[in-house]
């Protein structure tokens, strides 16, 4: 049984609270989602939207509370206000508890659970997608929003130029 342990000690795999950072992929729950890369995280809840730059650091219990920056006003017309906020909440690296906060109003939003791997189900909000998604639309398409994560569930391909998507011409 020891050599089991230290065999997985030695391969990154020691539990819940041992992850050092959230895992990058895309977390998708019920109109939630955080896209979450080597170097940024992208999250959406609801019509809203926010951005942290640099991964999202864990402590020894896989809570995390981060800066970030956050638009409620995202969709159906983004007016482009983004809101300093906190990001926080804990992950077991299969599932991870969401909660926006802004620091400059103290409006939340969530928390909300999201899970490893699965596409978010967004209703009438769109939402973005990893790069190298196969369902990305190239830059510069024209097609804007709602053609993802619909209520539908239709897998049309989406836009990441739009409402302050990682790589995107307004974030």
């Amino acid at each position: 049984m020891l050599v089991l342990l230290l065999l997985l000690t030695a391969c990154g795999v020691t539990g819940p609270g041992r992850l050092k950072q959230v895992p990058v992929g895309t977390w998708g729950g019920e109109n939630a989602g955080l896209l979450v890369t080597a170097t940024t995280a992208h999250a959406h809840i609801g019509c809203t939207l926010g951005d942290v730059q640099g991964p999202i650091p864990l402590d020894e219990t896989g809570h995390f509370d981060v800066a970030a920056t956050y638009n409620i006003d995202a969709f159906p017309v983004d007016r482009g206000i983004r809101h300093p906020a906190r990001f926080s909440g804990n992950t077991d690296g299969s599932t991870l508890t969401l909660l926006v906060r802004l620091t400059d109003t103290g409006q939340t939003f969530g928390p909300v659970g999201l899970t490893l791997g699965r596409q978010p189900q967004m209703q009438d909000c769109p939402i973005c997608r990893l790069p190298g998604d196969p369902h990305a639309m190239p830059s510069g398409s024209g097609v804007r929003a709602g053609l993802h994560g619909s209520r539908r569930g239709d897998s049309a391909p989406n836009d990441t130029t739009h409402m302050g998507c990682p790589g995107s011409r307004s974030s």
